[in-house]
């Protein structure tokens, strides 16, 4: 499951098993991603809250499921198999249109959004391909791109809180070895409407 010792569930204790609590799913289950921290549950914490308000929050104006397409994408660029797989789950549940959650994950395999993007969603890629590949070259005119393609600046905000939490994600999933043994696939904490709500289903 990881590289590092962590704690199963049936054998948390304090405030370790009060946040397994709050973050599982179906059956006890707590996704990798989750138990990785179990050595250092405060780290559990601070995962939780960033992961719940950048994606899984009402106050977001992009759509969810651009969000989680955005996340798959930014793991396919630093392949990340596990947060590709629980992500384009994610995905394709809120888009209710597998064929076209399909041509998305293709073109995203690809390296080539455009076939599968117009408008403000490509320019959306193009800023979290850039932004995860070459940091240090994203400039200005890749904010005045999203704004000519029709985003306000909260909207940005929003996509670029989504790609640097995933690159933060992807980099504790491979620095762990963290693998999709024994989890289940998909599950997210949804309640959006009530960020302190981080049980999954």
């Amino acid at each position: 499951m990881t590289w590092i010792a962590t704690v199963p569930y049936a054998e948390a204790t304090g405030r370790l098993k009060t946040l397994y609590d709050r973050v599982k799913g179906p059956d006890d289950n707590v996704d990798n991603i989750m138990m990785a921290h179990s050595l250092r549950p405060h780290s559990m914490e601070g995962h939780m809250h960033l992961y719940k308000y950048v994606l899984h929050h009402t106050g977001n104006k992009v759509p969810k499921w651009m969000l989680e397409a955005l996340g798959v994408y930014v793991s396919q660029i630093n392949q990340c198999g596990y947060c590709v797989e629980h992500h384009f789950q994610g995905m394709k549940r809120l888009l209710a249109d597998d064929a076209r959650a399909d041509a998305i994950r293709a073109a995203f395999e690809a390296d080539a959004p455009e076939l599968a993007f117009d408008g403000a969603e490509l320019e959306m890629c193009r800023y979290a391909e850039k932004l995860t590949r070459d940091p240090a070259m994203v400039n200005e005119a890749e904010i005045e791109a999203l704004r000519a393609a029709g985003l306000d600046d909260g909207r940005i905000l929003e996509v670029n809180q989504v790609v640097s939490y995933f690159c933060y994600a992807n980099r504790t999933v491979l620095g762990l070895g963290v693998s999709t043994a024994g989890d289940i696939i998909g599950l997210s904490p949804n309640q959006s409407d009530d960020p302190d709500n981080w049980s999954h289903a």
